[in-house]
């Protein structure tokens, strides 16, 4: 499981960083790849990465502002020309207006696709649980912005407890079908006797991971609670220490308040993203220092990062 940032600037690209985008890696664990948001010229971040478009499974927007979706209907039609793979459908999640925003563009656009877009729109009263599959679960929240915002939790449920190969050939099992009926929690009686159950060759299920992945948010308690106890915490850090009342006009957040609430909700680990213009390349390791001040593990992200989680 990995997070690839395919842009880390806020509101306009510039010469180091294009406009908001993430894909969240999931190809060993369901063979897909989620994107986070979409922005301008996010097709084209795509084509420096190992990332293929038709493993982009689902999209998730956080809100409407250009600088999060205007790449969407150029990468759903380049998405249709991998004409040797095979066609297969796609989900949207996002504020409600997103699917006006696709199907206007690729209707003035003449861009038809060979396969079925699955809008999912929500509003302030339609949040919660927002997606459960077979191996994750995600979880919107509305967050503080200048338009209806949301940020995302998501869950990977518990993995399967491991089987001790090496304690069962010491109790004397032979390697073939029998392994494979104790990892299936199927206890077995050896040839001369022996009773083995399952349950003393088989670990505890190991926890999930969690991933919150937070729209564009002035601090608040929704960005806390899609936090807690997160394995990574990817926070919008537009500005910078002593900007707080900059970040408060303009619906943003402070390094040091994404700090706040990464120490707040126990994260183990926060990615500063959506980084202004103004911060130049020489400024970013003091935002990593203050931040650091409040939460030790942070990290500014750069675009075509790639962090395992």
């Amino acid at each position: 499981m990995d997070i690839q940032f395919l842009g880390t600037g806020a509101g306009q690209p510039s010469k180091a960083r294009n406009v908001s985008s993430l894909a969240l890696k999931l190809l060993d664990e369901i063979n897909e790849v989620w994107l986070f948001d979409c922005g301008e010229g996010t097709q084209n971040r795509i084509l420096e990465t190992t990332i293929r478009p038709r493993k982009v499974s689902k999209i998730f927007i956080t809100h409407l502002h250009g600088d999060h979706i205007f790449g969407l209907p150029g990468f759903l039609s380049s998405r249709a020309f991998q004409a040797n793979e095979e066609q297969t459908d796609l989900d949207i999640y996002g504020p409600q207006g997103i699917k006006s925003f696709v199907l206007t563009s690729l209707r003035v656009s003449g861009s038809r696709l060979p396969y079925r877009i699955h809008f999912h729109e929500f509003d302030q009263n339609s949040l919660g649980k927002i997606l459960e599959t077979e191996k994750f679960t995600v979880y919107a929240e509305e967050l503080d912005h200048t338009i209806f915002c949301v940020g995302y939790r998501v869950m990977q449920k518990d993995l399967e407890g491991t089987l001790d190969a090496e304690k069962l050939k010491a109790a004397g099992v032979p390697f073939g079908p029998l392994f494979g009926k104790i990892k299936n929690g199927q206890d077995v009686v050896l040839e001369d006797g022996t009773e083995i159950k399952a349950a003393d060759y088989i670990s505890a299920p190991r926890p999930g991971k969690i991933i919150t992945i937070l729209g564009d948010t002035r601090k608040t308690n929704a960005s806390v609670r899609l936090a807690v106890n997160a394995d990574v915490l990817v926070h919008e850090s537009t500005y910078g220490k002593g900007d707080e009342k900059i970040a408060r006009n303009h619906g943003h957040s402070t390094n040091m308040q994404a700090a706040q609430v990464a120490a707040e909700a126990g994260a183990k680990r926060l990615l500063l993203n959506h980084i202004s213009a103004r911060f130049l390349s020489k400024d970013i390791s003091q935002l990593k220092k203050d931040a650091a001040s409040i939460f030790e593990n942070v990290h500014v992200v750069k675009d075509l990062e790639e962090v395992e989680i």
